[in-house]
């Protein structure tokens, strides 16, 4: 299988820090998602920049693939399967990281084969530490994405080779466990530790879901009606004139669900107002007439 780059996917230098990581991955996913994107082949772009935010944004995941990176692998290079090691790389044991491939899948074979022990390389034996005859419970991590729990959806999962359809509750947080019986080693138990996967369009706050919308400038100074997406579908959202670059504008209940009696969340629509770039003489000429129109512009 073939070595990938995920840094230079999402446009930066392997010392990038957190917060740059993240940013680039949400301008690349809101260019290419498949929704809005005219880009030429932006469904595959979209699912690249996709993996590669999921290699890097866990600093466990992180830590692992540079070790691999650090052997001098380049774009292209050819890994062997014993490139990885029977337990991950470095001793590391991914199985505890990651369990089939995230919410939706479709993750390379470079990726599933470095994030989770392969069958065939002792992944289906007993840990260091485990008792070796009898009952074993396994642990493993789920990633499931925000519209699985907004919904109550049956995601199907592949631990160990072995493939599951599993329920996720309504509402349910992470660091929650997914209890299947008898589906663990030598008889135990299968347990599976919930995540949520990375979402080009929301970040999550507690049960509250955040949404970075881009605003023209006159949508802001003039007010306007536009379409904002939710995980429950899209809806028509009023923007009060006068509005200024930072705004929250609140959606009740348009959160993740509540579980246990908790309320839902809400969704705050965060207002990102872009200037679009002028494409010709009569657009330019508009910026000019705004200039003069205003004066003198103090900057914050």
């Amino acid at each position: 299988m073939q070595f990938k780059d995920y840094y230079s996917v999402l446009g930066v230098e392997p010392n990038a820090g957190e917060a740059e990581i993240k940013s680039a991955y949400r301008r690349l996913a809101r260019k290419y998602h498949p929704d809005v994107s005219k880009e030429p082949g932006a469904e595959e772009r979209f699912k690249a920049v996709n993996e590669a935010y999921e290699a890097l944004r866990d600093p466990a995941r992180r830590r692992a693939y540079d070790q691999l990176r650090a052997r001098g692998y380049r774009p292209g290079d050819e890994v062997p399967p014993a490139g990885f090691g029977g337990g991950g790389v470095g001793g590391f044991d991914f199985e505890e990281v990651f369990a089939g491939g995230g919410a939706g899948g479709g993750f390379s074979d470079f990726f599933e084969s470095l994030f989770r022990r392969a069958a065939g390389n002792g992944a289906t034996g007993p840990r260091p530490g485990a008792r070796p005859q009898g009952r074993a419970d396994t642990r493993a991590r789920l990633a499931v994405s925000l519209e699985n729990v907004y919904h109550g959806d049956s995601v199907r999962i592949s631990v160990d080779g072995r493939a599951f359809d599993v329920r996720v509750p309504r509402g349910i947080r992470p660091g929650q466990v997914i209890r299947l019986a008898g589906q663990g080693a030598h008889g135990g138990d299968l347990l599976l530790e919930i995540e949520y996967a990375a979402h080009p369009q929301f970040e999550v706050d507690g049960r509250n879901i955040i949404h970075t919308l881009p605003v023209a400038p006159w949508e802001a100074a003039l007010g306007a009606t536009v379409s904002v997406p939710t995980l429950g579908g899209r809806v028509e959202v009023k923007i009060p004139p006068g509005s200024e670059a930072g705004r929250k504008l609140r959606l009740r209940g348009r959160g993740l669900p509540g579980s246990g009696g908790a309320p839902a969340g809400d969704q705050l629509v965060e207002l990102e107002v872009q200037a679009p770039v002028p494409r010709d003489e009569r657009q330019r000429e508009a910026y000019a007439r705004l200039r003069d129109s205003f004066g003198e512009w103090r900057r914050a």
